[in-house]
């Protein structure tokens, strides 16, 4: 051959060696095959002599293998760094922006709740830690015990006399997961009776035994057979009352109590409270021979007075 095919291509349209990460092509010299003798001719060596069969001609055009490819080069991409630092800015204002406006929600609930405790003539407290601690069903074991938020505690006439309130923000790892509302009886009941929305994935360790629905609700409880004599279709009918929107509504030793959603205004859980109220007097009906407080000509606001004291177990 006249010269071998280099493994370094060329490419001349650009004038520039194509790279040494690809071999560009490989040239490979083949012997072309002789032309056919004709007939009855006699074969000539290299000097002229019979018999003596010439060398066939070498193939002079190259036989490519590979086809010439160019790839462009990748370059990396380069973020400038205002691009970085205005991200980094847009970001820091936009949490703060939905921190300030978590926080004035809060503080507008907090006067809210502050107003209309005062209007009541009830106590307010910001917050309470042991309070919640009390009670270990319905929404407690749902959310956990938390920290109780924006506290209302007073007292209050329902159809069979006064009784205790509580009203609080039940708040969890800083988020308000529920408005519990809770009204206290003078007697204790044996028995736990959790009133479930069929909406609500309720499911949780140590879950009370289930009884069956309720009107609208399934029931929870802790004792079956002491459970079917409280359960009456008075029950059942004030429980139905309560309204869509609260999750659970739950029995537990002597306070009936209710999860209303955050955010619930004065006027919502002044309706709940007349609710719960009544349900409690299902459940703790009026007993002559206990003693019930009246209001006098002092007193004319009854249980408006009552001022019972954050995380303690007053008596009713």
């Amino acid at each position: 051959m006249t010269g071998a095919s280099p493994l370094l291509g060329f490419d001349r349209r650009v004038g520039s060696v194509v790279g040494l990460r690809r071999v560009a092509a490989i040239e490979i010299q083949q012997p072309c095959e002789a032309p056919a003798r004709p007939r009855g001719s006699r074969m000539t060596g290299a000097a002229g002599h019979p018999g003596q069969p010439s060398p066939p001609p070498a193939r002079t055009d190259p036989l490519v293998i590979f086809v010439i490819r160019r790839s462009a080069a990748t370059l990396p991409v380069v973020i400038p760094a205002w691009v970085w630092f205005t991200a980094f800015v847009v970001l820091a204002v936009a949490g703060l922006a939905l921190l300030a406006t978590d926080r004035a929600q809060r503080t507008a609930r907090n006067r809210e709740r502050r107003r209309w405790a005062g209007l009541r003539g009830w106590q307010f407290a910001e917050t309470d830690h042991v309070l919640p601690t009390r009670w270990h069903h319905g929404a407690i074991a749902y959310y956990g015990s938390g920290v109780a938020r924006d506290v209302v505690a007073g007292s209050t006439f329902t159809a069979d006399g006064r009784r205790q309130v509580y009203v609080l923000d039940l708040e969890n790892g800083g988020k308000v997961n529920s408005v519990l509302v809770g009204i206290r009886c003078r007697r204790t009941h044996p028995v736990v009776v959790e009133l479930w929305l069929p909406s609500v994935p309720f499911q949780r360790e140590q879950m009370p035994d289930l009884l069956g629905p309720v009107g609208q609700r399934y029931a929870f409880v802790s004792d079956l057979t002491a459970a079917r004599m409280l359960i009456t279709p008075d029950l059942v009918e004030a429980a139905e009352e309560i309204g869509g929107d609260v999750t659970v509504v739950w029995l537990e030793e002597d306070w009936v109590l209710a999860a209303a959603p955050p955010g619930a205004s004065p006027a919502r859980l002044e309706r709940l409270l007349r609710d719960v109220g009544e349900l409690a007097d299902v459940v703790d009906p009026f007993d002559a021979d206990t003693p019930s407080d009246e209001a006098s000509d002092d007193n004319p606001g009854g249980g408006e007075v009552y001022r019972p004291s954050f995380g303690g177990r007053n008596p009713a």
